[in-house]
């Protein structure tokens, strides 16, 4: 990265065209060799029972069948669990959630298989399940010990301070609902090794659960990734899919396809993690913070998964953009008999800064001052109250100028006064209006997973041919890097090209994850090149006796050394003939990160980024509808590499959680069944749903301080945060109902059912 020129270039996602045109490859697109059988899971139909007996004898009969995988089939490793166990692919006497996987089978066609699996004839022995959040903490059903943070004195804080507030407020789970499902192929090749096609965000650790499973080594699998149909962390951790598919190639000696339709999809795969508060806080007149004491509570399923790490980021975010001087936060991380909670974009960060942004916003509505002064006189400052909960000094803090050009921007303050005579003349529908500021953490918090390999070639006729350890999950990842290593040797874009991820390539790669996969594999691949430069560079200097200190210059096609010039192609011929190494590896490892996790102490981030949205809605009091009109959001990007894919990651970004906090409701029976399993009983957001108005700008003055690619900084989970506002706007659309008089109660997501309850809670207060 050194002396690398910077640039701002609007250029079409690599992708762009085949994705509307129908031309993308996907996992499910690939050509499927001869003799390819066809995989479908049979799952359990209870959330907790000891298993007496599962016969599959008429499965095994079944037309087509060629083979039945339990776990009695598997060599190794009878688990899938990333970090801990706990996620057996098969489990052995007992289930744990309804649509745990049991046995599979692999048969002639898709159709054949998904009959077969239904004809097994399980006997349970039932168990009592544990669903809710409530039932784990009455029940003591937990994972981990809870977990403690606390810096100052926040419960003497609160008992001197002058005005004091307590309350609960969740936040709900969320599908992941990639429109690309879970899907692998797996071809078996000589010696016992596979070749795995995985729509998966980790190929190496895809790569290493498959290996564990078969008792092999990692070498003796390779996975390959091109691009995936979205994964938003959904494919961060689920390698049940890719394990299966695996084992019944290894069974059969065949290739194996394992697609699953979307309602099994939904049921066997985990979903966002959602989130209990209760607080206390002490404040003074102004809405000044000055004691919080908190117990946060979160659904994580039957087993680990990454829930610690995602409670841990919750922790680390419970701040958001506030200066909190005393605070207490018991952290509990719930086992229930639903599937395992999983990453999901924010990796709990959200969780956190909607907690802390609803304790603003009542505090704001009991001292009835606008909550965007309240916010802002709880920010943090740039010089003094710059040091969050956890030790970390905050040196690029430009939420206060980012958030006070929004206002202006947006119009926010005259909007309220417009809103408020509208709400006074509107008996029936209500206006709202809120304004949120963003401030995340970017780098991921197990240490060693801030990591990066690349790999670059150099042809002779001066085109280039890279490949990282980064999957293309739509965010335009291979785009950007691209023109990093177009800049980089001056040379036009159209003559780099990144192929697949494969490990066998780029090994030991971390997932495309934390909102770091251009930063970390960008910086990686410019690593390869910087060492491919420095062979040309000394390979020119030395023949042509240059003497000069100046850093050659890459730039059209040419390659500039004091007042020489030599062209690039002919340079890379020339360098060939002489017998140059025109290929290399690259790394890198994010620096200045240091956090001692017993402590809760240290550095985490490398970085954060801000940003700030302005939502008005209107909501139907009859219906419980609420509509969008206007979004104006100012989003950190520090020096982007390509605006273009930003503002598409922030509109993406913005609707995902737009979707999360007001219509998203993923339900469980109490019987631990999913209520909530296809897309004809689970909404997401929708063309309607975009709002009216929806204005989108980079923030000019941002550039990252850190040394990072280009002195950009991430757009990938930031945006979702920012329709924090859209949640607060409804909740200040059901509060004109009081006059503005009383704090509505409001959980997250706020569906019209919701709405209507707080209406009517209000109504009966009022």
């Amino acid at each position: 990265m050194k002396n690398e020129q910077l640039f701002n270039k609007n250029l079409i996602h690599d992708s762009g065209k085949k994705h509307v045109t129908g031309f993308a490859e996907y996992t499910d697109d690939i050509n499927e060799p001869q003799n390819t059988l066809y995989g479908a899971i049979g799952w359990s139909k209870k959330a907790h029972a000891k298993i007496k007996k599962i016969d599959l004898n008429e499965v095994k009969k079944s037309k087509g069948v060629e083979a039945v995988v339990t776990y009695l089939d598997i060599p190794g490793r009878n688990d899938v669990g990333p970090v801990f166990d706990g996620d057996p692919i098969f489990p052995k006497s007992k289930v744990e959630y309804y649509g745990q996987p049991l046995f599979a089978v692999a048969a002639t066609s898709i159709e054949l298989a998904r009959k077969a699996v239904l004809k097994a004839k399980i006997y349970y022995k039932e168990l009592e399940p544990i669903i809710s959040i409530d039932d784990a903490l009455k029940k003591n059903s937990l994972l981990f010990k809870p977990r403690v943070i606390k810096k100052g004195n926040p419960i003497q804080k609160i008992l001197k301070s002058k005005n004091k507030l307590n309350g609960n407020f969740t936040t709900g789970s969320q599908e992941h609902f990639y429109l690309e499902g879970q899907v692998s192929l797996v071809v078996p090749r000589e010696d016992n090794n596979f070749l795995v096609y995985s729509s998966t965000q980790h190929p190496s650790e895809t790569q290493q659960i498959i290996a564990k499973m078969l008792k092999q080594k990692s070498n003796s699998v390779d996975v390959i990734v091109r691009r995936i149909g979205g994964g938003f962390g959904g494919k961060e951790t689920n390698f049940i899919t890719s394990a299966i598919c695996c084992l019944l190639s290894h069974k059969t000696k065949k290739p194996i396809k394992l697609r699953l339709d979307r309602d099994d999809d939904m049921i066997i795969t985990g979903k966002r993690h959602d989130f209990f508060s209760k607080y206390e806080v002490g404040f003074d007149d102004d809405g000044r913070i000055k004691g919080l004491k908190l117990k946060l509570a979160s659904r994580c399923g039957m087993s680990p998964d990454l829930s610690l790490a995602i409670n841990e980021r919750a922790l680390l975010h419970i701040d958001n953009a506030y200066f909190l001087k005393d605070i207490e936060v018991k952290n509990y991380l719930c086992k229930t008999n639903t599937a395992s909670s999983t990453a999901f974009r924010g990796f709990g960060g959200n969780q956190g800064m909607m907690a802390i942004e609803n304790i603003i916003d009542n505090i704001s509505r009991h001292l009835k001052k606008d909550s965007a002064e309240v916010r802002k006189i709880n920010f943090y400052g740039k010089k003094n109250n710059n040091t969050t909960h956890y030790g970390m000094k905050i040196r690029d803090n430009v939420i206060n100028e980012l958030f006070e050009e929004l206002k202006i921007k947006s119009d926010y303050k005259n909007r309220i006064q417009k809103i408020r005579k509208f709400n006074q003349k509107n008996k029936f529908k209500k206006k709202g209006i809120a304004i949120t500021p963003v401030k995340f953490g970017i780098s991921f918090t197990t240490i060693h997973l801030n990591q990066a390999g690349a790999l670059v070639h150099i042809y002779t006729d001066g085109s280039v041919h890279m490949n990282h350890g980064g999957i293309e999950m739509g965010q335009g990842t291979h785009t950007k890097i691209a023109q990093l290593v177009s800049n980089s040797l001056g040379l036009p874009y159209e003559k780099v090209r990144i192929s697949a991820t494969n490990t066998s390539k780029v090994p030991n790669t971390s997932a495309s994850a934390a909102s770091s996969t251009t930063d970390l594999n960008g910086a990686a691949t410019l690593n390869a090149v910087s060492k491919i430069k420095s062979n040309l560079n000394n390979f020119l200097k030395k023949k042509y006796k240059i003497f000069s200190k100046i850093e050659p210059l890459y730039k059209d096609g040419n390659i500039y050394i004091g007042n020489r010039v030599f062209n690039f192609d002919e340079t890379v011929k020339e360098a060939y003939l002489n017998r140059i190494s025109l290929s290399s590896s690259g790394f890198y490892s994010t620096p200045k990160i240091n956090f001692d996790k017993k402590n809760f102490k240290g550095r985490p981030f490398y970085y954060f980024c801000y940003g700030s949205a302005v939502t008005e809605v209107t909501i139907d009091t009859l219906t419980g509808e609420s509509v969008l009109n206007r979004v104006d959001i100012l989003q950190d990007a520090g020096n982007a590499i390509n605006p273009a894919l930003e503002h598409g990651q922030i509109e993406g970004g913005f609707i995902q959680g737009q979707g999360w906090l007001t219509m998203e409701e993923v339900v469980w029976g109490n019987d631990g069944r999913i209520k909530t399993f296809s897309p004809s009983t689970y909404k997401i957001p929708a063309v309607t749903d975009i709002p009216k108005l929806f204005n989108v700008e980079i923030f000019k003055n941002g550039l990252n301080v850190e040394k990072v690619v280009n002195k950009a900084k991430t757009t990938g989970e930031p945006p979702l945060m920012l329709a924090m506002s859209v949640f607060f706007a409804i909740k200040d659309a059901i509060a004109s109902i009081s006059n503005y008089n009383r704090i509505p109660d409001l959980s997250a997501p706020a569906t019209a059912e919701k709405i209507l309850l707080s209406i009517k809670k209000l109504k009966n207060i009022v």
